[in-house]
């Protein structure tokens, strides 16, 4: 299964991405976990990310492109996988689709994960990492408004909304019942 998860900062994708990963036999690729490993080790890639992690805009789209079409070539990726941080602009949405069309496959779906703005915010400043200070937070709300949501429309066709209030198990129940939901639908 190939999926791609969104919704805004806080909203539990990490988390559920790993749940939802370990239930369907794929990798999760992150790229904000990329980021953060380069961003560690000091690489030329992770400098450049830094500044735009630290300021709360999205990393320049042939950054991240580049990066996550290196990590799908990898075998794992192959028959599978849940991408969570990417795409996060149409145009981003379009390079995918090359990338995966070039294979002669798909995304399968969409997950949109939904919450409220004070429920992300707060799960946020609890994760206590240097670059999550009120500001940035809500200035990623911002940014995720502005650039992100436009996602949606673009992929009405495969979008599968999931409410992210809760305890983690049953998110992740609501986001396979979705899938199953769609799988039978579809075939």
């Amino acid at each position: 299964m190939r999926l791609v998860l969104v919704g805004p900062p806080g909203a539990g994708k990490g988390t559920q991405a790993a749940a939802l990963s370990e239930r369907l036999g794929v990798p999760h690729v992150s790229t904000g976990d990329l980021f953060r490993d380069h961003v560690a080790r000091g690489t030329p890639l992770g400098r450049a990310a830094r500044r735009h992690l630290d300021s709360g805009t999205l990393v320049p789209d042939h950054v991240t492109g580049g990066l996550v079409r290196e990590r799908l070539a990898q075998s794992d990726a192959r028959d599978g996988f849940l991408l969570d941080g990417f795409p996060r602009t149409v145009p981003q949405a379009r390079e995918l689709a090359a990338v995966l069309g070039a294979t002669g496959s798909a995304l399968d779906a969409v997950l949109e994960f939904t919450a409220p703005e004070e429920v992300v915010v707060a799960r946020l400043l609890g994760r206590g990492r240097p670059d999550d200070t009120q500001d940035v937070i809500r200035h990623r709300q911002q940014v995720y408004e502005q650039q992100t949501a436009p996602l949606l429309a673009h992929y009405a066709a495969i979008l599968l909304t999931v409410r992210a209030v809760g305890p983690v198990e049953d998110i992740t129940e609501r986001a396979m019942a979705a899938l199953s939901e769609a799988e039978r639908r579809a075939g």
